[in-house]
């Protein structure tokens, strides 16, 4: 379905933004990105919930879950970061298997617990930028 979509110049244009910011981005800065992604994954997977667009919905999901499990907790690095980078992972099987579950039952609502825990780590992520740091 996404395939057939034509590509309008805004949409291309911002296509191209969104990868030269990837290009461009500090590690720090790719970890935001895909908490970003994450994020838009589920809200969209919840616009398509309410609608009954149950196959957007799904691919949606399954998006949120590639990213948190091949971009988040993938750039986890247990050695370095110890018992809060275990944590992590853990929290991060959690949401995956949360997500699960909400693609199965068409749970909205855990959907959105999902979201909240995403953005509580996204949140804290954006207090310790590096660049921010430097600044002051």
């Amino acid at each position: 379905m996404f395939g057939n979509r034509q590509k309008t110049p805004t949409s291309a244009y911002a296509e191209l933004a969104r990868e030269s910011d990837v290009r461009a981005a500090s590690p720090h800065r790719l970890v935001v990105l895909l908490f970003e992604g994450a994020a838009s994954a589920i809200s969209v997977a919840r616009v398509h919930a309410g609608e009954g667009r149950f196959a957007d919905r799904s691919a949606n999901i399954s998006k949120a879950i590639d990213i948190i499990t091949n971009g988040l907790k993938a750039s986890l690095d247990v050695q370095a970061g110890g018992e809060l980078a275990e944590r992590l992972a853990a929290l991060y099987d959690y949401m995956v298997s949360r997500l699960l579950w909400a693609n199965m039952k068409n749970d909205v609502p855990t959907l959105d617990e999902v979201q909240s825990l995403l953005g509580e780590i996204h949140d804290a992520w954006r207090q310790i930028d590096p660049d921010k740091q430097q600044g002051n």
